[in-house]
C-alpha cells in the first residue's frame, strides 16, 4: 500500500492490513479500526506492530567488507529525512567509531514534511553538489550507499569525474537490486535484506492479531541475508597509487590468461621491484593475486550461472578443467561441484 488509503478498502470486507505507514496515511489507517502491522516503520511513534530489516546489521555488514577490502577512510550518501538512511548512517558512523575510522558524510537535505518519494525525488536532482562532494573526498575511500539507487547515482558521478571505481572509492549499496546491481558500471555490490521474511512475519504478525493476539506497538528486526560482492569493492585499497593501477591492470586482465610477466611489462617495475612491493602492501605474491581474480570469478559463475566446468575454465583463462578444479580445491577447500551445491542450497 501506497501513502494514500485506497477507495476499495472501505468498499471491501478487509480483515486487516499490512501497509507502509506514514504521516500520510496514518489517521486514515486507524480511522477503518482494523489490525495494522507496519512495514515502513518511518514514525516510531506510531501505534501499530512494526516489521523491517535490521539496519545495525546492514550498516555493520557493509562497513565490515568495506574494511576487509582495506579502506581506512570512510563514507556515506544518503538523504536526510529518510528513516531508513539516517538509520543505517547512524550504524555505520557507530561501526566507524569503533575502529577509530574517519567517516565523511553526504545526505541531501529535505523539508521534513516531506514523503519519503519526495525526498528521494530531490535526492535525484543534487547531481552537481554530490559531485563536488565526491571530488573533494581523501581517497581511496569506502562508501556505503543508503541504497542501491544511491550507489548507482554515485558511480555515475565517479564515471563523469574520473573518479575510479573501486581503485579510488570502493562503493557498497543495499537492497541487491536485481534490475541495478548487475548492470551498474562497475556492477554494485550490495547488502541484500530478507524483503520474502520481513512478508513471512508481517503476514504472521496480522494473523495472530486477527486472532486476538497480541498488538501492542513493538517492532521486530529482520537480518539481512548476506553481502553480494562485486566489482565495485573488488579491491584491495591501497594509498600506493603505482600499485593500486597494477592491482586495476590484474583485475580487468587476470580472466584473459595473462601471467606476473605482463604485469611487469605493465607496470615498467623490475619483477624484484613488483613482488617487494606486494609484499609490503598486499602481504602476497603478484601471482598470487591472479589467482584471487580467477578464484572470485569461478565463485560468481558457480553461483550465478548453469554453465558446466569446462565453459568456465575458458571465461577465467585456463586451458582445461582439471586446472580449475586443482586451484578451486587448493585455494578453497571444496571441488567447484561442491561450492556450487552448497551455496545455493544456502541461498
Amino acid at each position: 500500500m501506497g501513502d494514500q488509503v485506497p477507495d476499495w478498502i472501505t468498499s471491501n470486507e478487509v480483515s486487516g492490513i499490512i501497509a507502509r505507514v506514514d504521516a500520510h496515511n496514518y489517521e486514515p489507517l486507524q480511522a477503518l479500526g482494523l489490525p495494522i502491522v507496519d512495514v515502513l516503520c518511518s514514525r516510531p511513534e506510531l501505534a501499530f506492530p512494526r516489521i523491517e530489516t535490521d539496519d545495525a546489521l546492514v550498516a555493520r555488514i557493509a562497513f565490515d567488507h568495506l574494511y576487509e577490502c582495506g579502506f581506512r577512510y570512510f563514507a556515506f550518501a544518503g538523504y536526510r529525512g529518510a528513516h531508513y538512511s539516517e538509520a543505517r548512517l547512524q550504524h555505520f558512523r557507530n561501526r566507524a567509531l569503533e575502529h577509530d575510522c574517519t567517516l565523511e558524510v553526504y545526505e541531501t537535505a529535505s523539508d521534513r514534511r516531506d514523503t519519503l518519494f519526495e525526498v528521494e525525488r530531490t535526492g535525484a536532482f543534487d547531481s552537481e553538489s554530490l559531485g563536488n562532494w565526491l571530488r573533494g573526498l581523501r581517497k581511496p575511500i569506502g562508501l556505503m550507499a543508503c541504497h542501491d539507487i544511491r550507489g548507482q547515482q554515485i558511480m555515475n558521478a565517479c564515471r563523469s569525474l574520473g573518479i575510479s571505481v573501486p581503485d579510488e572509492i570502493g562503493v557498497i549499496g543495499v537492497d541487491d537490486d536485481d534490475t541495478i546491481c548487475p548492470l551498474s558500471d562497475p556492477p554494485l555490490s550490495s547488502v541484500r535484506p530478507d524483503a520474502e521474511t520481513v512478508g513471512f512475519v508481517a503476514a504472521e504478525t496480522l494473523e495472530s492479531i486477527m486472532n486476538g493476539g497480541d498488538s501492542n506497538s513493538k517492532i521486530r528486526h529482520v537480518p539481512p541475508t548476506r553481502i553480494v560482492r562485486r566489482e565495485s569493492t573488488e579491491v584491495f585499497a591501497v594509498e600506493d597509487r603505482e600499485l593500486a593501477q597494477v592491482c586495476r591492470f590484474i583485475r580487468l586482465n587476470a580472466c584473459r590468461g595473462i601471467d606476473v610477466s605482463d604485469v611487469v611489462e605493465f607496470s615498467n617495475l623490475s619483477r624484484r621491484q613488483l613482488e617487494r612491493r606486494f609484499r609490503t602492501e598486499l602481504d602476497r605474491t603478484p601471482r598470487e593475486e591472479i589467482t584471487n581474480v580467477r578464484i572470485r570469478r569461478i565463485k560468481e559463475l558457480l553461483i550465478e550461472t548453469d554453465l558446466p566446468l569446462e565453459r568456465i575454465a575458458a571465461l577465467v583463462g585456463f586451458s582445461n578443467t582439471e586446472n580449475v578444479s586443482v586451484i578451486f580445491k587448493r585455494e578453497t577447500g571444496q571441488t567447484p561441484g561442491s561450492f556450487r551445491n552448497t551455496t545455493r542450497d544456502s541461498r
